[in-house]
């Protein structure tokens, strides 16, 4: 029997089925894409009831796709709700993330998963690699239900990731995305994240290190020296959430709006060329007019690279879930303000650089002869090329944009 994995959810759960894929290849079970698995595993999401929609409605479409595999469902979704996840026609087995280590033991012993006789070869997984350094949050935003079903912060011991990193890039990757729920957090045995990137970069030959998110309390001096090191990738991810100080308050963000300007501004006098993207929060309980016109103004002012927007969603357990909601037509009037917003902000960090070379790690194909990949600072381009780019990266000259999409030449 062989075995599939398929992911929905932030980069942590792509790290986490990532090391899930490579255990189960060093340990010899044959890896293959979910329209042929005996057993399609998949790791679920849990963070907006949008999230809980798409893995009920992917769940049951790898039944109809697939109606003899057996599908298992894990992640922080089978954390927060075994019952409803196997309730849904297909899903035969429900497995808590504390259990994931002992999984393909579970599967073999239940639904007789064995290894293959013959030579097992890794997939082809993403061109950036996902290392995780730490999981948990002890933070307690009001809107959040991650603390509940991933528990108190635990970081990854610094020569294990130092080690993971490095085998990243044997495997031939040029970039590795730290990962976790609050990297910001990090420490261990004396060494914080600033003292674990820079023993990453000294230690290890990976081409391209990205950060991923980072409260604006995380942003040391110490930090910002790193991203002289131009193999740190200049970009940052801040989630803001909302603009407005009584519903920061009210959210339980530890941060007021003066001190995530601070922080946007120190950054942006260390880090040449940073590109800083963000979360929004759109229509939390309580959230007026002025309220939301306050989180434009800040928007506008801040020159994002691009705003993730997100209208609230109530999480059962936690206590924005007990407040009296925004009108859902007014939360999704803001929504749209917010997301036209975004594209304006995206298209006049992109046209910046228009001229300029800068070294694009090529991903994928998107149709015959176009390709896309990623700029250091997370500029999405796209050029034609009639050989294979995958995983390569090659300095490009970004030409022109068309609707959201930024356009190169290769030198």
């Amino acid at each position: 029997m062989n075995i599939a994995f398929v992911t929905l959810g932030c980069k942590v759960n792509r790290a986490e089925t990532e090391e899930l894929v490579r255990f189960a290849v060093n340990e010899g079970y044959s890896v293959v894409d979910p329209a042929e698995g005996h057993v399609i595993v998949v790791n679920t999401c849990t963070v907006t009831r949008t999230a809980d929609a798409k893995v009920r409605h992917l769940l049951r479409r790898l039944h109809r796709q697939n109606p003899t595999a057996t599908i298992v469902a894990i992640g922080c979704y089978a954390d927060r709700n075994q019952s409803e996840l196997r309730a849904i026609e297909g899903v035969r087995l429900v497995v808590p993330r504390r259990e994931n280590s002992s999984l393909l033991a579970v599967l073999g012993e239940r639904f007789g998963l064995s290894r293959s006789d013959g030579i097992v070869t890794m997939p082809r997984l993403r061109t950036r690699a996902l290392v995780k350094i730490q999981d948990g949050c002890n933070l307690r935003c009001t809107y959040c239900i991650v603390p509940k079903v991933r528990g108190t912060e635990c970081c990854r011991p610094i020569q294990e990731v130092i080690r993971q990193v490095a085998l990243r890039v044997d495997e031939g990757h040029s970039e590795v995305v730290l990962s976790g729920i609050n990297i910001g957090s990090y420490y261990w045995d004396g060494y914080d994240l600033s003292d674990l990137v820079a023993q990453l970069l000294k230690h290890t030959d990976v081409p391209r290190l990205r950060l991923t998110s980072l409260h604006p309390n995380d942003i040391s001096s110490s930090l910002l020296s790193k991203f002289k090191n131009t193999r740190l990738c200049p970009h940052l991810h801040l989630p803001l959430q909302s603009g407005s100080d009584r519903i920061l308050r009210m959210m339980g963000r530890r941060y007021s709006v003066n001190e995530f300007f601070c922080a946007l501004a120190n950054v942006r006098a260390s880090i040449p060329d940073v590109a800083i993207t963000t979360d929004v929060i759109v229509g939390f309980p309580g959230e007026t007019d002025k309220d939301f016109e306050q989180t434009l103004t800040l928007c506008r002012e801040a020159g994002f690279s691009w705003i993730h927007v997100f209208p609230f969603s109530p999480r059962p357990g936690t206590p924005a879930a007990e407040l009296p909601p925004v009108n859902e037509r007014v939360k999704l009037e803001r929504v749209k303000k917010l997301c036209i917003l975004a594209n304006e902000s995206r298209e006049r960090f992109q046209t910046g650089f228009l001229g300029r070379s800068l070294p694009v790690l090529w991903e994928k194909q998107t149709q015959p002869g176009v390709w896309t990949g990623f700029a250091p600072n997370y500029i999405r381009v796209f050029a034609h090329s009639q050989q294979s780019l995958v995983g390569r990266i090659r300095h490009t000259r970004l030409k022109w944009c068309d609707d959201g999409r930024t356009w190169g030449e290769l030198l």
